[in-house]
Protein backbone atom coordinates (compact mmCIF):
# COMPACT_ATOMS: atom_id res chain seq x y z
CA UNK A 1 0.00 0.00 0.00
CA UNK A 2 1.18 3.34 -0.60
CA UNK A 3 0.61 6.60 1.92
CA UNK A 4 -0.21 4.50 5.02
CA UNK A 5 1.93 6.27 7.75
CA UNK A 6 1.57 3.05 10.12
CA UNK A 7 3.87 0.85 7.61
CA UNK A 8 7.10 0.15 6.68
CA UNK A 9 9.10 1.33 3.51
CA UNK A 10 8.64 -1.67 0.91
CA UNK A 11 11.92 -1.93 0.02
CA UNK A 12 13.99 -1.72 2.77
CA UNK A 13 15.80 -4.65 4.09
CA UNK A 14 15.36 -4.28 7.51
CA UNK A 15 13.07 -1.72 9.87
CA UNK A 16 15.39 -1.28 12.80
CA UNK A 17 18.23 1.28 12.78
CA UNK A 18 21.31 -0.72 12.35
CA UNK A 19 23.42 1.51 14.87
CA UNK A 20 20.07 2.08 17.04
CA UNK A 21 21.92 2.47 20.70
CA UNK A 22 25.74 3.35 19.19
CA UNK A 23 27.23 6.59 20.03
CA UNK A 24 27.59 8.29 16.55
CA UNK A 25 29.87 11.20 17.49
CA UNK A 26 32.93 11.53 15.33
CA UNK A 27 36.17 11.49 17.74
CA UNK A 28 37.51 14.55 18.69
CA UNK A 29 39.89 15.64 15.96
CA UNK A 30 38.32 13.16 13.19
CA UNK A 31 36.12 15.33 9.93
CA UNK A 32 32.86 14.64 9.99
CA UNK A 33 32.97 15.17 6.43
CA UNK A 34 36.02 13.20 5.75
CA UNK A 35 34.39 10.32 7.69
CA UNK A 36 31.45 9.77 5.88
CA UNK A 37 33.14 9.87 2.68
CA UNK A 38 35.80 7.45 3.41
CA UNK A 39 32.70 4.83 4.73
CA UNK A 40 30.82 5.63 1.24
CA UNK A 41 33.97 4.27 -0.64
CA UNK A 42 34.11 1.28 1.39
CA UNK A 43 30.42 1.03 1.61
CA UNK A 44 30.26 1.32 -2.27
CA UNK A 45 32.93 -1.22 -2.65
CA UNK A 46 30.35 -3.43 -0.80
CA UNK A 47 27.44 -2.82 -2.33
CA UNK A 48 27.81 -2.72 -6.24
CA UNK A 49 30.31 -6.32 -5.53
CA UNK A 50 27.48 -7.46 -3.53
CA UNK A 51 24.70 -6.82 -6.71
CA UNK A 52 27.15 -8.13 -8.83
CA UNK A 53 27.85 -11.57 -6.83
CA UNK A 54 23.59 -11.88 -6.01
CA UNK A 55 23.30 -12.19 -10.12
CA UNK A 56 24.92 -15.34 -9.91
CA UNK A 57 21.89 -17.06 -8.09
CA UNK A 58 20.59 -20.00 -9.61
CA UNK A 59 23.98 -19.57 -12.28
CA UNK A 60 26.34 -20.67 -10.56
CA UNK A 61 27.86 -24.23 -11.74
CA UNK A 62 26.15 -26.33 -8.90
CA UNK A 63 23.54 -25.77 -6.18
CA UNK A 64 26.47 -25.53 -3.39
CA UNK A 65 28.49 -22.33 -5.21
CA UNK A 66 25.00 -21.02 -5.79
CA UNK A 67 24.29 -20.35 -2.31
CA UNK A 68 28.02 -19.82 -1.33
CA UNK A 69 27.82 -17.16 -3.61
CA UNK A 70 24.92 -16.05 -2.36
CA UNK A 71 26.46 -15.90 1.01
CA UNK A 72 29.33 -13.81 0.12
CA UNK A 73 27.03 -11.29 -1.31
CA UNK A 74 24.58 -11.06 1.53
CA UNK A 75 27.71 -10.61 4.49
CA UNK A 76 28.81 -7.61 2.10
CA UNK A 77 25.20 -5.93 1.61
CA UNK A 78 25.37 -6.56 5.47
CA UNK A 79 28.97 -4.55 5.53
CA UNK A 80 27.79 -2.08 3.29
CA UNK A 81 23.96 -1.39 5.33
CA UNK A 82 26.38 -0.68 8.10
CA UNK A 83 28.93 1.82 6.58
CA UNK A 84 26.52 3.66 4.41
CA UNK A 85 24.48 4.20 7.49
CA UNK A 86 27.87 5.33 9.30
CA UNK A 87 27.86 7.87 6.44
CA UNK A 88 24.64 9.06 6.66
CA UNK A 89 24.97 9.96 10.81
CA UNK A 90 28.52 11.25 10.56
CA UNK A 91 27.40 13.77 7.88
CA UNK A 92 23.49 13.63 6.92
CA UNK A 93 24.07 16.08 3.83
CA UNK A 94 25.12 13.24 1.86
CA UNK A 95 22.04 11.54 2.04
CA UNK A 96 19.93 12.15 -0.94
CA UNK A 97 16.93 14.52 -0.65
CA UNK A 98 13.66 12.63 -0.94
CA UNK A 99 9.63 13.60 -0.49
CA UNK A 100 8.54 15.28 2.35
CA UNK A 101 7.07 12.48 5.09
CA UNK A 102 9.05 9.59 3.31
CA UNK A 103 9.82 6.58 4.81
CA UNK A 104 13.04 5.46 3.59
CA UNK A 105 16.02 5.46 5.84
CA UNK A 106 19.24 6.55 5.28
CA UNK A 107 21.13 3.84 4.25
CA UNK A 108 18.78 3.01 1.93
CA UNK A 109 18.60 6.65 0.25
CA UNK A 110 22.08 6.20 -0.61
CA UNK A 111 21.45 2.46 -2.06
CA UNK A 112 18.77 3.73 -4.00
CA UNK A 113 18.87 7.20 -4.64
CA UNK A 114 22.31 8.40 -5.84
CA UNK A 115 23.28 8.62 -9.38
CA UNK A 116 26.32 6.42 -10.31
CA UNK A 117 28.65 9.69 -10.75
CA UNK A 118 27.84 9.85 -7.02
CA UNK A 119 28.97 6.33 -5.81
CA UNK A 120 32.41 6.13 -4.82
CA UNK A 121 33.48 2.33 -5.50
CA UNK A 122 36.58 1.24 -7.16
CA UNK A 123 36.14 -0.03 -10.90
CA UNK A 124 37.33 -3.40 -9.87
CA UNK A 125 33.93 -4.71 -8.81
CA UNK A 126 31.55 -2.90 -10.91
CA UNK A 127 31.97 -4.99 -14.23
CA UNK A 128 30.00 -7.60 -15.60
CA UNK A 129 30.58 -11.28 -14.21
CA UNK A 130 31.69 -12.86 -17.00
CA UNK A 131 32.12 -16.45 -16.88
CA UNK A 132 33.08 -18.07 -13.42
CA UNK A 133 36.73 -18.36 -13.78
CA UNK A 134 36.24 -14.27 -13.99
CA UNK A 135 34.37 -14.33 -10.72
CA UNK A 136 36.93 -16.31 -8.99
CA UNK A 137 39.61 -13.98 -10.12
CA UNK A 138 37.60 -10.92 -9.08
CA UNK A 139 37.07 -12.19 -5.58
CA UNK A 140 40.34 -13.38 -4.71
CA UNK A 141 41.68 -9.81 -5.84
CA UNK A 142 38.64 -7.61 -3.88
CA UNK A 143 38.64 -9.95 -0.97
CA UNK A 144 42.34 -10.07 -0.28
CA UNK A 145 42.63 -6.36 -0.33
CA UNK A 146 39.64 -6.00 2.15
CA UNK A 147 40.61 -8.61 4.54
CA UNK A 148 44.10 -6.51 4.31
CA UNK A 149 41.96 -3.35 5.24
CA UNK A 150 39.76 -4.79 7.62
CA UNK A 151 42.48 -5.78 9.40
CA UNK A 152 44.25 -2.55 10.20
CA UNK A 153 40.43 -0.60 10.07
CA UNK A 154 39.82 -2.60 13.32
CA UNK A 155 42.41 -0.43 14.91
CA UNK A 156 40.03 2.87 13.65
CA UNK A 157 39.78 5.73 16.36
CA UNK A 158 35.78 5.46 15.43
CA UNK A 159 34.41 2.58 17.32
CA UNK A 160 31.76 2.21 14.78
CA UNK A 161 34.32 1.57 12.18
CA UNK A 162 36.28 -0.76 13.99
CA UNK A 163 33.30 -2.72 15.36
CA UNK A 164 32.42 -3.11 11.61
CA UNK A 165 36.02 -3.88 10.68
CA UNK A 166 36.14 -6.62 13.53
CA UNK A 167 32.72 -8.14 12.14
CA UNK A 168 34.09 -8.50 8.69
CA UNK A 169 37.69 -10.10 9.13
CA UNK A 170 35.73 -13.07 10.08
CA UNK A 171 33.42 -12.91 7.19
CA UNK A 172 35.95 -11.77 4.24
CA UNK A 173 38.80 -14.66 5.16
CA UNK A 174 36.29 -16.98 4.19
CA UNK A 175 35.69 -15.13 0.88
CA UNK A 176 39.50 -15.23 0.19
CA UNK A 177 40.25 -18.57 0.88
CA UNK A 178 36.87 -19.49 -0.87
CA UNK A 179 38.07 -17.79 -4.32
CA UNK A 180 41.72 -19.02 -3.85
CA UNK A 181 40.48 -22.49 -3.80
CA UNK A 182 38.40 -21.77 -6.96
CA UNK A 183 41.32 -20.50 -8.46
CA UNK A 184 43.92 -23.06 -7.80
CA UNK A 185 41.13 -25.71 -8.41
CA UNK A 186 40.62 -24.46 -11.80
CA UNK A 187 43.69 -23.86 -12.73
CA UNK A 188 45.14 -26.98 -11.83
CA UNK A 189 42.00 -28.82 -13.54
CA UNK A 190 41.57 -29.29 -17.42
CA UNK A 191 43.09 -27.40 -20.10
CA UNK A 192 40.17 -25.54 -21.06
CA UNK A 193 39.50 -24.72 -16.84
CA UNK A 194 42.96 -23.45 -16.82
CA UNK A 195 43.19 -21.58 -20.00
CA UNK A 196 39.93 -19.83 -18.48
CA UNK A 197 41.62 -19.11 -15.03
CA UNK A 198 44.47 -17.22 -16.69
CA UNK A 199 42.03 -15.15 -19.46
CA UNK A 200 40.14 -14.49 -15.96
CA UNK A 201 43.20 -13.40 -14.18
CA UNK A 202 43.79 -10.82 -17.16
CA UNK A 203 40.10 -9.49 -17.24
CA UNK A 204 40.21 -8.27 -13.63
CA UNK A 205 44.26 -7.76 -13.24
CA UNK A 206 44.54 -3.92 -14.35
CA UNK A 207 41.40 -3.15 -12.67
CA UNK A 208 42.80 -4.49 -9.22
CA UNK A 209 45.61 -1.21 -8.90
CA UNK A 210 43.07 1.08 -7.79
CA UNK A 211 42.76 -0.06 -4.69
CA UNK A 212 46.06 0.44 -3.70
CA UNK A 213 45.75 4.41 -5.11
CA UNK A 214 45.47 6.38 -2.27
CA UNK A 215 42.54 9.09 -2.56
CA UNK A 216 43.37 12.52 -0.84
CA UNK A 217 39.90 11.18 1.37
CA UNK A 218 41.56 8.02 2.27
CA UNK A 219 44.81 10.11 3.06
CA UNK A 220 43.15 12.11 5.38
CA UNK A 221 40.95 9.24 7.10
CA UNK A 222 44.51 7.72 7.86
CA UNK A 223 46.34 10.67 8.68
CA UNK A 224 43.59 11.36 11.35
CA UNK A 225 43.33 8.09 12.57
CA UNK A 226 40.20 6.73 11.29
CA UNK A 227 40.87 5.00 8.44
CA UNK A 228 43.58 3.15 6.48
CA UNK A 229 45.94 4.08 3.66
CA UNK A 230 45.56 1.56 0.80
CA UNK A 231 49.32 2.34 -0.53
CA UNK A 232 50.64 0.51 2.56
CA UNK A 233 48.80 -2.85 1.85
CA UNK A 234 49.92 -3.27 -1.40
CA UNK A 235 53.05 -4.89 -0.58
CA UNK A 236 51.24 -7.98 2.05
CA UNK A 237 48.62 -8.49 -0.59
CA UNK A 238 50.61 -9.50 -3.41
CA UNK A 239 52.74 -11.79 -1.18
CA UNK A 240 49.34 -13.43 -1.00
CA UNK A 241 48.57 -13.75 -4.60
CA UNK A 242 51.62 -14.85 -5.28
CA UNK A 243 51.46 -17.53 -2.89
CA UNK A 244 48.05 -18.35 -4.65
CA UNK A 245 49.40 -18.19 -7.82
CA UNK A 246 52.12 -20.21 -7.10
CA UNK A 247 50.10 -23.24 -5.80
CA UNK A 248 48.14 -23.07 -9.41
CA UNK A 249 50.93 -22.90 -11.55
CA UNK A 250 49.91 -19.41 -12.86
CA UNK A 251 52.46 -16.67 -13.90
CA UNK A 252 51.58 -13.27 -12.70
CA UNK A 253 49.90 -11.36 -14.99
CA UNK A 254 51.41 -8.80 -17.44
CA UNK A 255 48.53 -7.05 -18.64
CA UNK A 256 49.22 -3.12 -17.55
CA UNK A 257 46.96 -0.96 -15.22
CA UNK A 258 43.42 0.29 -16.15
CA UNK A 259 43.88 3.97 -16.19
CA UNK A 260 41.73 7.22 -15.25
CA UNK A 261 38.34 8.14 -17.15
CA UNK A 262 38.58 11.80 -17.77
CA UNK A 263 39.95 13.17 -14.59
CA UNK A 264 39.51 10.32 -11.86
CA UNK A 265 38.65 6.81 -11.51
CA UNK A 266 35.82 5.16 -9.58
CA UNK A 267 36.75 7.01 -5.79
CA UNK A 268 36.21 10.36 -7.75
CA UNK A 269 32.74 9.24 -9.06
CA UNK A 270 34.11 8.16 -12.99
CA UNK A 271 33.04 4.77 -14.36
CA UNK A 272 32.00 2.32 -16.67
CA UNK A 273 29.09 1.95 -18.42
CA UNK A 274 28.68 -1.36 -16.80
CA UNK A 275 27.78 0.51 -13.51
CA UNK A 276 25.05 2.94 -14.77
CA UNK A 277 23.29 0.13 -15.84
CA UNK A 278 23.51 -2.15 -12.95
CA UNK A 279 22.09 1.07 -11.31
CA UNK A 280 19.53 0.96 -13.13
CA UNK A 281 18.32 -2.59 -12.55
CA UNK A 282 18.92 -2.25 -9.19
CA UNK A 283 17.17 0.57 -7.93
CA UNK A 284 14.03 0.65 -10.52
CA UNK A 285 11.66 -0.07 -8.28
CA UNK A 286 12.48 1.96 -5.23
CA UNK A 287 12.77 5.13 -7.71
CA UNK A 288 9.61 4.60 -8.96
CA UNK A 289 8.01 4.34 -5.49
CA UNK A 290 9.75 6.33 -2.45
CA UNK A 291 7.22 6.57 -0.90
CA UNK A 292 5.95 2.93 -0.53
CA UNK A 293 4.81 1.62 2.22
CA UNK A 294 3.49 -2.10 3.53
Amino acid sequence: MLGDDSAQWAFGQDFEDPLAGVDTTPAAGVDGAALAAYCLMLGDDALVYSHRLSQWASNAPDLEEDIALANIALDLLGQARLLLARAAAADPSVVPTLPAGSPVPPEDALAFFRDDADFRNVRLVEGENGDFAVTAARLLLFATHRLALLEQLRDSIDPVLAAIAAKGVKEVAYHRDHAARWCVTLARGTEESRRRMRAGLDVVWPLHHELFRTHPVEATAAEQGFGVDPAGLATGVDVLLEQVLSVGGLDRPTVPPTGPLGRGAGRDGRHTEALGRMLAEMQVVARAHPAGRW
